[in-house]
């Protein structure tokens, strides 16, 4: 075994093969992998090993389409070939029309990335699987391209060829410590001795919080128990003259597929249960956990009643083994919080079908510092300081228990709530909110207007629609009150602080005592990373000159990883969070002066506090920080206050506001007004894949700047042209707005995406943004948008078609 290379991937499963090969295809040749047993001697050997082109964002379809590509090129390596059966065809089955609507958003998001999947109705479904009934059913999801692959062969042929590109495998060579020098680079503790390696990746499976512990980290990972058997041969198969599709039935828990003259089944039953929580047998490899069939009884009669012939043959095998999950069901691929040159890729619950994508994604971002696709949805920073493992298994559970019940839109489901609240939580609730969460917070999105509210989830507009529409009136006509919570909020402090803040962002920096402004970040390649707001404090009790840097809740650990890798050793810049230390409650409408006058001593006319300030004050008796920014459109306030003073505030601003018909208002009111003021949300229309000038971000640029980060790549950027441009559509229907991953379309071409979608109350439109071909991007231009399987005319539109001189704001 070497003593050093540049990269040490730990595990050796799906993962750690895949992200090994990868990084051999990316140039990394200096790479080792550590395994403490066999290959393959964790989940990935008993796995069922499906491969699917079905993904419910662009990110995941894109990774299992390499995954597949890469698939069938080792399937037909005439040097070592893999088993690899593709496809044989797959269906997902739906039994109701919210099913359908999803599976027809999905076909087209998938379009979007060159796949293929077709809606089919019952009849439809059974002709194409002779095995099932088609009782109770109204269609299903067809992928054409859906198959399963030999798990160990798959893994061996990867290990073989970064061999042969230069790699080192070391297996039964248990990884016994972790040690991180000063440089960021790391000793790995051997049973066999020590090797020095520049970057560690944790590639550990269900093993991997053991390698955490060693970094000192923990990873919001759990393990469930997973049964499946394997039939006895099935008269209706052996005498087929094709192989029967692959069939996922959320109506009754299951999942069947062929193998050889019967059917693999397995289940997810609702008494499912956790695996390893007190820990791991330190002798559990190539191993499962004790069969048992009484758990899966009831998701066993389901599969009877849709599959017949199941109750006509019997079982050959039994395998119950451990698989992972992570708090959203989505693994966790990327840098690992709070840490340098430390890399994970856990949490792969379908490994085996992902798995190549997922190496190839980590693969580039170890390499190149971001991947070809945006990969926040996999990415380990998505979850913050809530993120516990006993999060998490409340979380696998539910997930399991809903494996082929896909999210609905704005539907939260409740294992684990509440997990963060303030103060306010309870007030509100007894005042009719409906909450939603953002990185683990409580935070408000709508008022219901009668206790027995109930919301009918739904890919279509609602009865939650008028509920908005009364919120964004209010708001418009008089003023407004809601709390924001988890907003990322960090305090820069030190003689650097403008000089460093300078050189990360690409525009200008406000440096005016008591002044807002918004700035931009780019990675070295010239894309958009993040978006803050900067605001200037003047030195005051409270503290000495300081800047806060304000930006959306789930950035909390992606912006600190970000701001503290770019600081040098002699910058004199301190960094601190407030992130869970203050809330904000915002203010807003044409009467918020009125409110904020009443409740706050001080002059808060437009001359002394005008558009884009910011000022220390006392809101009743409570303490706050009052920034004069509006993401509505309206004039609004955005009033940071410390948690133990926030009911002191909301109650002050609640008894100045009862004068000028104060209301309460949520988040989806504030996603209608923000659509119509053209404002973009991170990571749903600021993406990584794109730049600036692409985002419509222009003004925020300032190239004749000296230097800031990704400065190089821009302006050759700049001198190629845009890929894309994002723009804004009217879309003509009020049926439903266009969800994130649909399809826009100039005839029977695809020509872009939609990012983000929904009715502008103030406006009247049904607007979506959408990345699309420069050369359509012309106001004017007529396009359709693909709004759950019919084609609907749209229009391109200038951005922030509500009172786009901004006067509203400013007043």
């Amino acid at each position: 075994m070497r003593d050093q290379a540049r990269v040490v991937v730990i595990g050796g499963g799906i993962a750690g093969c895949s992200t090994l090969y990868h990084l051999t295809q990316e140039g990394w040749t200096d790479v080792m992998l550590i395994e403490r047993d066999e290959l393959t001697s964790g989940t990935t050997w008993h796995s069922a090993a499906q491969v699917t082109n079905f993904g419910m964002t662009q990110t995941m379809v894109g990774l299992k389409s390499h995954s597949i590509a890469l698939y069938k090129e080792l399937r037909d390596d005439p040097d070592y070939p893999v088993g690899y059966n593709h496809g044989d065809g797959g269906i997902r089955l739906a039994n109701t029309q919210t099913q359908m609507d999803g599976y027809r958003h999905f076909a087209s998001m998938a379009a979007g990335m060159g796949v293929e999947l077709e809606v089919i109705d019952a009849i439809e479904c059974g002709r194409r699987h002779p095995l099932i009934s088609t009782d109770n059913l109204l269609g299903g999801l067809w992928d054409p391209t859906d198959g399963h692959i030999d798990p160990a062969q798959l893994c061996q042929a990867l290990a073989r060829r970064a061999r042969l590109a230069g790699a080192e495998v070391n297996r039964h060579t248990p990884v016994t410590g972790l040690t991180q020098h000063p440089d960021h680079s790391w000793t790995v503790h051997t049973a066999k001795g020590d090797v020095r390696a520049e970057i560690v990746v944790n590639a550990g499976g269900y093993r991997c919080n053991e390698i955490g512990a060693m970094m000192g980290v923990s990873h919001p990972v759990a393990s469930m128990e997973h049964q499946y058997f394997l039939t006895e041969d099935i008269p209706a198969i052996t005498d087929a003259r094709h192989r029967m599709p692959l069939l996922r039935c959320p109506i009754s828990d299951y999942y069947c597929r062929q193998e050889k003259g019967g059917l693999l089944i397995g289940f997810y039953e609702q008494e499912c249960r956790t695996w390893g929580m007190d820990g791991i047998d330190p002798h559990f490899s190539n191993a499962l956990c004790p069969d048992d069939l009484d758990r899966v009884t009831d998701v066993l009669e389901g599969a009877f009643a849709r599959m017949p012939a199941l109750m006509e043959t019997g079982i050959r095998e039994v395998v119950n083994g451990p698989i992972t999950y992570t708090i959203d069901g989505a693994p966790l691929v990327g840098p690992i919080p709070g840490k340098r040159n430390a890399f994970c890729i856990v949490g792969l619950r379908a490994g085996l079908g992902e798995g190549g994508g997922h190496g190839w994604l980590l693969a580039q971002q170890i390499v190149h510092g971001e991947a070809e696709y945006d990969t926040w949805v996999i990415d380990p920073r998505r979850f913050t300081g809530h993120a516990t493992v006993e999060l998490t298994a409340l979380k696998a559970v539910e997930d399991y228990q809903n494996e082929f019940r896909f999210h609905l839109p704005h539907e939260h489901r409740p294992a684990g709530r509440p997990m963060k609240t303030t103060s306010l939580t309870t007030f509100l609730a007894s005042e009719g909110a409906e909450f939603g969460t953002v990185n683990g917070w409580e935070r408000i999105d709508y008022i219901k207007p009668s206790p027995d509210f109930e919301e009918t989830l739904s890919f279509r507009f609602n009865e939650v629609h008028a509920v908005v529409a009364k919120e964004v009136e209010a708001v418009a006509t008089g003023v407004g009150l809601t709390e924001v919570s988890g907003f990322n909020r960090f305090e820069l402090t030190g003689a650097d602080t403008h000089a460093f803040l300078d050189r990360m962002v690409c525009g200008a920096v406000p440096r005016k005592p008591g002044r807002v402004g918004l700035g931009y970040l780019l990675n070295h390649h010239g894309l958009l990373k993040a978006e803050a707001t900067l605001a200037n404090i003047p030195a005051s009790d409270r503290g000495p000159d300081r800047v806060w840097y304000g930006s959306a809740a789930a950035s909390e650990y992606h912006d600190m990883d970000w701001l503290v890798s770019h600081l040098r050793p002699d910058d004199d810049v301190r960094i601190r969070s407030l992130t869970n230390a203050q809330t904000i409650l915002v203010l807003a409408g044409p009467r918020a002066r009125d409110v904020l006058s009443a409740a706050a001593r001080g002059d808060w006319t437009r001359e002394a506090f005008p558009w884009l300030s910011i000022r220390e004050a006392y809101v009743g008796i409570a303490p706050a920080t009052v920034l004069g920014v509006s993401f509505s459109g309206e004039l609004a306030y955005e009033i940071h206050v410390p948690n133990e003073s926030l009911h002191a505030a909301f109650a002050a601003l609640r008894r100045a506001g009862e004068p000028h018909g104060l209301r309460l208002f949520g988040s989806r009111a504030i996603e209608s007004m923000r659509l119509e003021k053209g404002f973009l949300h991170w990571k749903a229309d600021i993406l990584t894949e794109f730049d600036p000038f692409e985002t419509g971000l222009d003004r925020f640029v300032r190239l004749q700047k000296p230097d800031f980060v990704g400065k190089p790549a821009l302006l050759a950027r700049s001198e190629t042209g845009p890929r894309r441009k994002l723009i804004t559509l009217v879309v003509d229907t009020n049926d439903a707005p266009a969800h994130a991953g649909t399809s826009v379309r100039a005839g029977a071409d695809i020509v872009g995406t939609v990012t983000s979608g929904d009715w502008g109350h103030r406006t009247g439109l049904n607007l979506a943004y959408a990345f699309i071909e420069p050369t359509l991007a012309a106001t004017g231009t007529s396009l359709a948008v693909d709004i759950l399987g019919r084609s609907v005319a749209a229009t391109v539109i200038d951005s922030g078609p509500y009172d786009p001189s901004f006067a509203r704001m400013r007043s």
